[in-house]
């Protein structure tokens, strides 16, 4: 394993935003304490920051090395700083977070879950986030076929692919049985494997073609049922050898999440086959891999501007091409297939507006609107301060990636009132 620095040559800066959530009520936790330190130096606070009512921060500026180490295959310089924090909120077990990767000119998002006092358990939590896959030495995938074969078992579809709402992610090898099983929401997955297997200062068309080789591999494991039709009880591993690195607690970046907002009912496919394929990689430079996406070579052939369709073609095959799924779990009504915007009007507005109404009772900072299907200035508004709240950009129009994420918060803050 490399040998890790808090702030090794860090003259550049990076941006660390934090958000604070109950588990229990999946409401955000206002007035929580935030104690920011560098990993090497635990004992010393840089920082130390309260919560407002959305549960967050405002966003904090700090040394991280320069942009170009990110950027540079060699590795001979660790490309982010490492941070730790810690959170203590009234009624919630501490919590403290190590190894966040703090790159230069992104945006890190830290989400908090906090267990409350009465939750079984140890009274202190600790997250150990694991370095980056191009940065740690990681087993290589075992190689599989791209197309598997398949028979019907009446748990699959095999007719169309469908986006789930929620994976589940053996935290370790198939194998061993001692290793946790955690339900994942399907987005947060693939930003939380994409965060973990590439660096977010990569280039847009390289970080797309990497999140597409992220996604269609995964689905191809839903899609199949593989492990569970070899009689596990999971979805998916966090093991390199066999899947992609996950890892509970992950700091994801704003370049990633963005990319996954806009494209996560895509995969990949080749002509006649229904599957998605299960599409292979590694880092091109301590391990090779002839066929695969290497992931150092589709940053460079970003760099030469690439786009991320050609990127994959030059490792996949000219067959390769971009799918969207048919149908995505968990979610109340699909996109209307349009902006909406000041001036449309509609079922979609009203039912929009409702669901805003009720995050609204969850996130106090989000207005409240009359759900009467008009897209007026009010509407705007809170869409504008609903975007700004999930890192979304504020532009006050629902878009496609604001139109999934009102209905995953919806459906979320919904879920759990009915389990209160």
């Amino acid at each position: 394993m490399n040998h890790l620095f808090a702030t090794q040559d860090a003259v550049d800066t990076g941006t660390l935003a934090v958000n604070v959530t109950s588990r229990a009520k999946n409401t955000p936790i206002a007035d929580a304490q935030i104690t920011l330190s560098y990993a090497g130096e635990p004992e010393t606070t840089i920082e130390e920051m309260t919560t407002d009512s959305s549960g967050q921060i405002t966003p904090i500026e700090l040394p991280a090395p320069p942009v170009e180490y990110s950027l540079e295959s060699t590795q001979e310089n660790q490309p982010f700083s490492l941070y730790n924090i810690r959170i203590r909120a009234k009624g919630y077990r501490p919590l403290l977070i190590s190894g966040i990767e703090l790159f230069s000119s992104v945006e890190a998002i830290q989400n908090v879950t906090m267990d409350p006092e009465e939750y079984p358990g140890e009274t202190d939590n600790t997250i150990d986030i694991p370095v980056n896959t191009l940065f740690g030495e990681y087993p290589p995938k075992i190689p599989e076929n791209e197309i598997k074969t398949v028979e019907e078992t009446g748990e699959i579809v095999l007719s169309r692919v469908v986006i789930p709402e929620y994976i589940v992610v053996h935290d370790g090898p198939p194998a061993d049985s001692r290793a946790q099983n955690y339900y994942v929401r399907y987005k947060d997955y693939i930003k939380n494997v994409a965060s973990s297997e590439i660096y977010a200062t990569w280039p847009d068309a390289t970080l797309r073609a990497n999140i597409l080789a992220i996604m269609s591999f995964t689905m191809n494991r839903v899609f199949t049922e593989w492990y569970r039709n070899k009689s596990y009880n999971f979805t998916i591993t966090s093991s390199t050898a066999y899947d992609q690195k996950w890892s509970y607690g992950r700091t994801i970046y704003d370049t990633i999440s963005r990319v996954v907002d806009e494209m996560f009912e895509n995969f990949l496919s080749r002509p006649n086959v229904i599957q998605p394929i299960l599409t292979q990689y590694c880092n091109g430079t301590t391990v090779t891999c002839p066929n695969w996406l290497s992931q150092w070579g589709s940053k460079y052939l970003g760099d030469q501007g690439y786009s991320a369709i050609q990127i994959l073609r030059n490792y996949y095959g000219s067959s390769i091409y971009i799918d969207t799924a048919e149908e995505i779990s968990g979610i109340p009504s699909s996109w209307p297939g349009y902006d909406l915007s000041v001036g449309s009007s509609g079922s979609k507005v009203r039912q929009m507006q409702q669901q805003l109404n009720r995050i609204h009772q969850n996130y106090p900072a989000i207005p409240t609107v009359t759900a009467d299907g008009i897209f007026g200035p009010s509407t705007k508004a809170a869409v504008q301060k609903f975007q700004s709240v999930f890192g979304l950009p504020a532009t006050g129009v629902v878009d496609y990636p604001t139109w999934y994420k009102i209905s995953e918060i919806y459906v979320a803050v919904s879920r759990i009132a009915e389990l209160m």
